[in-house]
């Protein structure tokens, strides 16, 4: 018989509040890129809400799949998926919710954490522990600043995780960024692992293999998932929104899609076109053919 015990599954997403000067500052005039500190600031909230909005659009389609199976079958396992924010100090509390109350209301109840440390890796153990400690059996963690995020890959990271666990050796779940760090982590509560020296690193290993040293160490089982960018410099933008119009035009024959409307919106506002040298050189297929 299937535990009675219902299985707490968390997606949390680290964030910062959208202070201007404080966040996508590599984005911003003064440090080489075209946005003044209000438009960088208010690209990062917009790409905060869809990234969230994607997140909880992805909890509510797999809750609704978990009742259903358990209206049809009382001895399945019974699983309460819920969506954490953590910022960070504690004093952004209140500004991080009014952030998100101005666009009441959410198709999801918001938790609310702050998260504590003297490094990066501190924060993230930190929030780690205190949903654990919460009683949550797996941890699914993106970033803020990735609207490209496919829903397939949050799914999918709590499916390998409930996998791992039902065969008695829990594990961890991750895809990278394209600068060798990571756009998705996850790992259950009694996975061996945490993430200290990953991405306070003073020996210059990058974050993904510092990830992957540590399962290879511990022998923990493992899921990839394809690389999705996220957002810093205006490289890092300009190819985002060709994948975002890409997935817009796309989401007409895959329903399963997430578009990042605000973000896209905020494109055609601010007038921004991407653009690459034009292509001078000569295909020399007609040198072959001959």
């Amino acid at each position: 018989m299937t535990d009675s015990k219902v299985k707490k599954e968390a997606l949390l997403v680290f964030s910062k509040p959208p202070i201007p000067g404080t966040v996508k500052t590599r984005l911003t005039e003064k440090f080489g890129g075209f946005l003044t500190d209000k438009q960088a600031a208010d690209f990062f909230k917009l790409c905060l809400f869809d990234v969230c909005e994607a997140c909880m659009h992805t909890l509510i389609e797999m809750q609704r799949e978990n009742d259903a199976l358990c209206e049809a079958d009382p001895e399945a396992q019974k699983i309460q998926y819920d969506f954490f924010i953590s910022t960070t100090p504690a004093s952004n509390l209140e500004l991080m919710k009014e952030t998100f109350d101005s666009i009441v209301p959410w198709p999801m109840e918001i938790h609310y954490l702050t998260d504590e440390g003297a490094t990066f890796d501190d924060h993230f153990d930190d929030a780690f522990s205190q949903i654990f400690a919460m009683g949550y059996d797996d941890i699914v963690s993106v970033g803020g600043d990735i609207p490209t995020m496919p829903k397939s890959h949050i799914s999918q990271a709590f499916q390998w995780l409930q996998y791992f666990q039902q065969q008695g050796t829990p594990g961890f779940v991750q895809a990278p960024c394209q600068e060798c760090g990571t756009s998705l982590v996850g790992f259950s509560h009694n996975t061996p692992i945490d993430h200290q020296g990953v991405y306070y690193n003073l020996d210059g290993v990058p974050a993904l293999d510092a990830y992957v040293a540590k399962i290879k160490d511990k022998d923990i089982p493992t899921a990839y998932f394809s690389p999705v960018a996220d957002i810093d410099e205006k490289t890092d933008l300009a190819h985002a929104i060709s994948c975002m119009r890409a997935i817009e035009q796309a989401a007409k024959y895959q329903p399963d899609l997430f578009v990042p409307k605000r973000v896209l919106t905020w494109v055609g506002l601010m007038g921004i076109s991407v653009s690459t040298p034009p292509n001078e050189e000569h295909d020399p297929r007609q040198y072959i053919d001959q």
